[in-house]
């Protein structure tokens, strides 16, 4: 990228645009479970099959999207994402049938899967004195996509007016898609000092031995598995919350969303967090975070139904999973050897998504089986062993 093609902050803000829209259509489908388990007649297993699929995708779709992102630009595989989750809204736009339903989640799994390990990529190259800054504004539009949406969801419940939703967001997708192909130039991203090796099979061989030896270190493996039954903990809340607080815990559906929105608008906290990880050790505010959700989750568990009790609960909850999410990745970054630093945290992230998004499938599962109390108090046991670890990791640092 030249002199004369250097960003201005449109690019920036329409990445962060993309990401918002793609937290925003993620997050829109558990507060719409009531909805669709009686327009199609289906269980709490199947809707939560569903969501897993979808997470599926998304979680595999990171190393191909890296991969095409070195070959073709990381320009066109967001514009591309986000086309193709525009027209994923557009099909849940149509009164279609469960199988079709299915396959727009799908879609919507793939178009955002492609994007956020190429657009970390993508503005870190751009904005290389900002970088902080630029990564900031983007997650934090993305958390706010959380926020948004269950509101959105209560505010056009019935049907159409979710229809209406995913069509607005469609037109909305293919526009952002237009303005940041026609915006974004072919070269950026690229960086101009990128070499590839002379012997690039030598050099294969020698990072896979690398990568088996990274994984059999007992720190870093100790820590995947912190980071594994966080993600299996989170992502089974996130996508049942709504419907555990009016199925479980007894509020309306409005109250219920509301709560909902409350668990993403404390992410803020992720700044204040990461501050913290850099004035004190990193494993010290994992465990101090980790603590805080289990508690928050305990008290899911014990509460009562009134609205005051719950929503501390979930603000429990959302400060300690959020304040974890940028203490893991820098302390990611310490343990991880240089040579690795791509690859490793690639590795690390495909394993723990991989695991959050089978969460759904399961508490669903639980859920029709023995209550949504026992399947959160499975949540609950897998987040406890995280915190558990993360103790055991800090308490031997330095052994």
């Amino acid at each position: 990228m030249t002199d004369q093609t250097r960003p201005g902050f449109d690019i920036l803000l329409l990445t962060a645009g993309v990401w918002f829209l793609a937290k925003f259509l993620r997050y829109a489908f558990p507060p719409l479970f009531p909805q669709l388990r009686s327009l199609y007649g289906v269980s709490n297993g199947v809707l939560g099959a569903a969501f897993t699929t979808m997470m599926l995708v998304y979680a595999l779709l990171q190393f191909p999207a890296g991969v095409v992102a070195d070959r073709l630009g990381p320009a066109r595989v967001v514009a591309g994402g986000v086309a193709v989750t525009g027209v994923a809204a557009l099909v849940l736009a149509a009164p279609v049938p469960l199988a079709v339903l299915v396959g727009g989640m799908v879609l919507v799994g793939f178009g955002t899967g492609v994007h956020k390990t190429v657009a970390v990529d993508l503005l870190s190259t751009l904005y290389p004195s900002r970088r902080g800054r630029a990564l900031g504004v983007h997650d934090t539009f993305g958390a706010f996509g959380g926020v948004v949406a269950p509101a959105v969801v209560v505010a056009v419940a019935d049907d159409p007016g979710w229809r209406a939703l995913f069509l607005g967001a469609g037109v909305l997708a293919l526009v952002l898609a237009s303005a940041f192909w026609l915006r974004t130039p072919d070269d950026a991203g690229r960086r101009d000092d990128a070499e590839t090796p002379e012997n690039a099979s030598e050099e294969g061989t020698i990072a896979l031995a690398d990568y088996r030896a990274l994984l059999a270190d007992r720190r870093f493996a100790v820590f995947l598995l912190v980071t594994v039954g966080f993600s299996f903990a989170y992502n089974g809340v996130v996508a049942f919350l709504p419907l555990y607080l009016a199925d479980a815990a007894g509020l309306d559906s409005a109250t219920a969303s509301l709560l909902y929105s409350v668990l993403f608008a404390v992410s803020l906290v992720q700044l204040t967090t990461g501050e913290l990880s850099d004035r004190f050790s990193p494993l010290a505010v994992v465990v101090g975070t980790l603590a805080l959700a289990t508690g928050g989750l305990l008290g899911l568990l014990v509460a009562g139904r009134s609205p005051v009790v719950l929503g501390a609960t979930v603000v429990a909850f959302g400060l300690g999973s959020h304040g974890f999410r940028p203490v893991r990745g820098v302390y990611l970054v310490d343990v991880v050897p240089d040579s690795l630093a791509g690859g490793g945290l690639g590795v690390a992230r495909t394993i723990l998504m991989g695991a959050g998004a089978v969460a759904p499938a399961v508490v669903g599962v639980v859920s029709e089986d023995a209550g949504f109390r026992t399947a959160f108090g499975v949540l609950f046991v897998s987040l406890a062993l995280a915190a558990a670890l993360a103790v055991w990791l800090l308490v031997t640092d330095g052994d």
